[in-house]
């Protein structure tokens, strides 16, 4: 065999082998953009809420003469099932005894420390307002040597409730109890429970968040007003 004759042999027995290559080149490119495509998403992470900054209205120059201190309690919440972080809802129309979380949606501390917070700040606009337990001698310099009132307050619901697929309302329900701080113990002074709904303006986990912040604001101005009116 000639030079030339062996060169085309090597050159047409070379062609289905390149072609070979090329092919499997191309294959194991497709299994890999398909693993790629088969990896899951990243995960997203849950929207976090709270009740907001409150009002950024400055108080009027003008204010009536200050309440008694008031002394506040930690919220206590029955069963533990608000001691979470979840956005909670509720299917009154399918089994209202069942508490579901929202997947993306999440408090930004404990519903309870969120009221207590949010009610601190309201009470505080025309008292001085005390952590129960601490500083009782300044509790006593600022009240004349008498301790002030305890607010104890039980969180007994805290819900997006639906009544209707299309209808849902942030719910909010409250046991207060306030006592006078004696040697002897707690003498109790005035009891109440405080039950409020909102409308939500959407029924989703924003819609309920927004509807249970309304709901938490009208039941603390109901339990400011009952405070006062307890002699």
């Amino acid at each position: 065999m000639n030079s030339e004759n062996a060169i085309n042999t090597v050159a047409i027995a070379d062609r289905p082998i390149r072609a070979g290559g090329l092919f499997g080149l191309m294959f194991m490119t497709a299994l890999l953009l398909g693993a790629c495509s088969a990896l899951p998403d990243k995960p997203i992470r849950a929207a976090l809420y709270d009740f907001g900054p409150g009002p950024l209205n400055p108080l009027p120059a003008t204010r009536q003469a200050p309440l008694a201190p008031l002394a506040l309690a930690d919220i206590s919440t029955p069963g533990g099932v608000l001691d979470n972080q979840s956005v909670l809802y509720r299917l009154a129309y399918a089994d209202a005894q069942q508490l579901r979380p929202y997947s993306q949606a999440r408090w930004s501390m404990p519903p309870a420390q969120l009221v207590r917070q949010r009610l601190r700040e309201t009470l505080s606009r025309n008292r001085a307002v005390f952590n129960a337990g601490e500083g009782p001698a300044l509790n006593r310099s600022v009240n004349q040597g008498v301790l002030p009132r305890m607010l104890q307050l039980q969180l007994e619901e805290f819900s997006h409730l639906f009544e209707a697929p299309g209808s849902s309302t942030g719910l909010i329900r409250l046991r207060a109890t306030l006592v006078e701080i004696q040697p002897s113990g707690e003498k109790l002074l005035a009891q109440r429970n405080f039950t409020v709904q909102r409308p939500a303006p959407s029924n989703d986990a924003p819609g309920g968040v927004r509807a249970l912040t309304a709901a938490t604001d009208a039941a603390i101005e109901e339990i400011s007003t009952w405070l006062q009116q307890v002699p």
